[in-house]
Order: C-alpha cells, then sequence, then structure tokens
C-alpha cells in the first residue's frame, strides 16, 4: 500500500496572490552541496553560487520581489513577495476566465486563462532550471552526482501575516549562519 502524503498546504487558499512568503527550499536528504559555514559566515562553493543566479532570476521570470535569503549548505531561506496577482484567480479553479485586453481598451472579449504563478510554479522552475544546471555541470565539471533529484520533492512555506512576523523572519533568515550548529536542517543535528 503506497503512504499517504501529508498536506502541508493551506486548502482552498490562492497562492498566486499578493502577499508575503517565508518558504524554505531543501537539498534532497538535506546534503551539504551549497557551500560551508565558516566562522559564522556562508561560503558558498560553485553550487551555492549557481543556486544563486537562478534564484535571482525568479524576480526577472515572475511578478515578484526576493526580499531577504540566505542561501545554507543544504537549504534555502527565503521571504518572496508577490507584488501583483491575477484578480481573476480563484482557489480551485482550474479553468478561470480572463478578460482580452486589447489594444484599442475594448474589454469585450474573453479567453481562457493558463494556471496562474504561485510560489508553487515558482518554486518549480527554480528547481528545474537548477538542477538542469546541475546535471550539466556534473557532466562538464564534475561536480558531485546526486541520488535520484537534487532538491526535496516539495518545500515549506509559511504565509507572513503582519509587519512583526516579517521582521522576525527577516532577522531568522539574516542570522542562520550564525546559528548553523543549532539547525534543525543541519545534517549534524539529526538524531
Amino acid at each position: 500500500m503506497l503512504k499517504q502524503r501529508k498536506h502541508i498546504r493551506l486548502i482552498n487558499y490562492d497562492y498566486s496572490q499578493s502577499g508575503l512568503y517565508f518558504v524554505t527550499i531543501c537539498t534532497e536528504n538535506r546534503e551539504c552541496l551549497l557551500g560551508n559555514v565558516i566562522n559564522e559566515k556562508m561560503i558558498l562553493n560553485d553550487v551555492g553560487n549557481m543556486i544563486k543566479k537562478w534564484w535571482n532570476k525568479i524576480q526577472n521570470k515572475f511578478n515578484v520581489i526576493s526580499d531577504e535569503n540566505q542561501i545554507m549548505p543544504n537549504h534555502i531561506h527565503t521571504i518572496i513577495h508577490i507584488v501583483g496577482a491575477d484578480p481573476c484567480v480563484r482557489p480551485n479553479n482550474k479553468s478561470f476566465v480572463r478578460p482580452n485586453i486589447l489594444i484599442n481598451g475594448s474589454n469585450n472579449e474573453l479567453t481562457r486563462g493558463s494556471t496562474p504563478t504561485t510560489i508553487g510554479t515558482m518554486i518549480q522552475w527554480f528547481k528545474t532550471m537548477s538542477t538542469n544546471e546541475y546535471i550539466k555541470n556534473v557532466n562538464e565539471k564534475k561536480w558531485k552526482p546526486f541520488n535520484k533529484r537534487l532538491w526535496q520533492r516539495n518545500y515549506y512555506e509559511h504565509i507572513i501575516r503582519n509587519e512583526n512576523e516579517l521582521n522576525k523572519i527577516r532577522q531568522y533568515i539574516k542570522n542562520n549562519p550564525l546559528f548553523c550548529n543549532k539547525d534543525v536542517n543541519n545534517p549534524i543535528n539529526y538524531v
């Protein structure tokens, strides 16, 4: 019998709507591939720099701002600010209707829209692009091959609800290298 996967997203929440989201993405098996913390500072290796490059491209690809972020040896903490969500999007509405704005400004034609950009869409794009480049560099630069996949299957996210929470999360992300040895995502802390 297949193991039932636990739902970690809010049911009926529209993850494409404007807002701030605290996201953590972990490497598969939390393998330390992205660099090392030395003297309480994160030092990215070639893999970490490649990951940083793809993460920075998210702002150009999607209508978001990457707020505070920190790449760690085996995970990324980031705050994503979706700034311009599609107002026609509703949760669980797989085929929504979006007005087609014509050049002359008339709005009398309706077309079926594609799936809106969500946090999940962005993370999937980031994982795909970075994994593809990693595989290329395994072949070209002899990077360490990974087993099955580079990233864990899912990601962790938290909807940031107020400024106080935002400031606490920003501080947590900034200080992550300082507390690396106590971080639950650090393999030395696995029991």
